[in-house]
């Protein structure tokens, strides 16, 4: 199996940072230090390098260094199946981030095509009782991940029903307007649609074949909507008198909900203790790993932000055990190094600290 991993990453005037370069190797890095000093800016770095608006979904113009506010840079030395590719992607004053992959200029989808990254941040604990939005966009990460080409089935889908939400707000009645964007909705929402259940069958047989220490989650979608684009289609123009009254699309791929289930105890994940919807958590971004070794030919970055704070010490030795065992190059943050006593030396130890108002990092062991 190939490998996939950082062996270089140079943060410039990204948020606490002024500066810092982490050099590594493929192993599973450790990386401490007290709140607020820097390590989540560390990771939400590295989830820069896939597609998408990184693990806080925040702005360019939010992750420059105040106050000087001059813009930032990454670059990366990523090792993706044998070959070695330098990535840059930056923003200038505020604007959307602009990405070079080998000094060539590419859009953010280039990046899921060498590259594979996952995360688990704290801000998703809530994910099995908060909205079905971030649910969909767990399930999206997750569909992204062995599909780059959603994320264009994504922004088409959107873009077009952004503009037929704004003649249904206009209450605009006449047919040949709503066409070409529902034609446009149609292809991309199937393509979406057909792309989610893809990821789910195989994070379902990702499950199966594993001996694992975490729960296994049984997943399911549901959609009320026509899988094909020509059923999708004919539903769009038959719902339009009620998207009227609406002032929006109320059919479509947006409209889905993910559902989970704690497997052997047949309980909805909703309805779990807040340490098993983690464990859950846990279980499926492992599953998802595994399922990408298989399908990429490389187990993927994982991104884990406090990961072991709400593991007990069994379940902390078996997620570095599975971590090491898939090959993968973790970036797992915490408040102190005993946290990651468990993976002795299997692991690089990088130390985060704040010297007036900047972000250092240090290597630790």
């Amino acid at each position: 199996m190939g490998k996939l991993y950082l062996s270089q990453l140079t943060l410039s005037h990204f948020r606490s940072h002024k500066r810092a370069v982490v050099e590594c190797g493929a192993r599973p890095l450790a990386i401490f230090g007290p709140n607020g000093a820097g390590k989540t800016n560390l990771i939400e770095a590295v989830s820069l390098l896939s597609p998408g608006r990184g693990l806080r979904r925040a702005s360019a113009e939010d992750m420059t260094r105040r106050p000087e506010a001059l813009g930032w840079k990454l670059t990366a030395i990523l090792h993706s199946l044998h070959q070695v590719h330098e990535i840059e992607v930056w923003s200038e004053g505020g604007n959307a981030r602009q990405v070079r992959i080998d000094g060539k200029a590419a859009p953010q989808t280039a990046l899921g095509r060498i590259a594979r990254v996952l995360w688990l941040i704290p801000a998703m604990d809530r994910l099995w009782i908060e909205g079905a939005e971030g649910r969909r966009r767990f399930l999206d990460r997750m569909t992204l991940s062995f599909l780059p080409d959603h994320a264009e089935h994504a922004l088409s889908y959107d873009k077009a029903m952004r503009e037929r939400n704004r003649l249904l707000k206009d209450m605009v009645r006449e047919p040949s307007w709503y066409a070409a964007l529902e034609r446009r909705m149609a292809e991309a929402g199937a393509a979406i649609h057909a792309g989610r259940l893809e990821a789910l069958k195989s994070i379902a047989e990702a499950q199966e074949q594993a001996q694992t220490a975490f729960p296994a989650a049984t997943l399911s979608l549901e959609c009320d909507m026509p899988a094909d684009a020509d059923g999708l289609q004919a539903a769009l123009a038959d719902n339009r008198t009620r998207d009227l009254a609406a002032g929006r699309t109320l059919i479509g791929p947006h409209r889905a909900e993910l559902f989970g289930v704690y497997a052997a105890k047949g309980i909805p994940a909703k309805d779990c203790s807040t340490g098993e919807q983690k464990a859950l958590l846990v279980s499926l971004i492992l599953a998802n790993a595994r399922a990408l070794a298989k399908d990429f030919g490389a187990p993927p970055l994982l991104l884990l932000d406090e990961v072991a704070a709400h593991l007990d010490a069994n379940r902390q030795a078996a997620l570095y055990d599975e971590i090491c065992s898939l090959g993968a190059q973790a970036w797992m943050t915490g408040t102190g190094a005993e946290m990651f006593a468990a993976l002795g030396d299997r692991t690089q130890v990088l130390e985060v600290t704040e010297e007036a108002g900047e972000s250092r990092v240090a290597v630790a062991r």
